[in-house]
């Protein structure tokens, strides 16, 4: 009788451990999807944010954007709990968190109003010239590697970039 019941231990961890490799698969192509998703409400914002802006100053209407996304992710802190993490935030934290908000809204406020003065379609490539601008900055700043891969990406991007810009 032991023997059915090793036998029924062993078959359970041997399923456990199958979920467990399922659920790391997963957890590796999250980050995929979520930049996927990104991508997909980055193209919406810009569609949606042209027609928004129709006779409207670039500057309100950046900070009309802004108070629907601190009111979108405050409601998705509390609703999760995540304010209590609030102190627990180092100096450092405060001081990054607030420089890159910082950067966000300038990034927004030109965004606008390149957007309000030019077409959509050519300046969206150009503000995605920050991704190659970022894969520079992380390898300066963060020390992160850059494999070839990743250089002949940004490369291709920066050539899209100024392809968009070239008159």
């Amino acid at each position: 009788m032991s023997t059915g019941k090793t036998k029924g231990i062993r078959e359970n961890r041997e399923d456990v451990e199958v979920i467990f490799e399922q659920l790391v698969r997963k957890v590796k192509i999250m980050w995929q999807l979520f930049a996927l998703l990104a991508a997909l409400f980055a193209a919406l914002t810009a569609i949606l944010a042209k027609i928004g802006i129709k006779g409207v100053d670039s500057n309100l209407a950046t900070a009309i954007r802004t108070v629907v996304v601190i009111l979108l992710a405050w409601g998705i802190v509390f609703a999760q709990g995540g304010h209590h993490g609030i102190i627990k935030l180092t100096r450092t934290n405060w001081t990054f968190l607030l420089l890159s908000g910082l950067a966000t809204g300038l990034s927004w406020l030109f965004y606008y109003k390149a957007i309000s003065i030019g077409d959509v379609s050519k300046v969206a490539p150009v503000d995605k010239c920050s991704i190659a601008l970022t894969l520079v900055l992380s390898f300066l700043i963060l020390g992160e590697q850059l494999s070839l891969k990743t250089v002949v990406a940004g490369g291709l991007i920066t050539a899209g970039t100024l392809v968009m810009i070239w008159k």
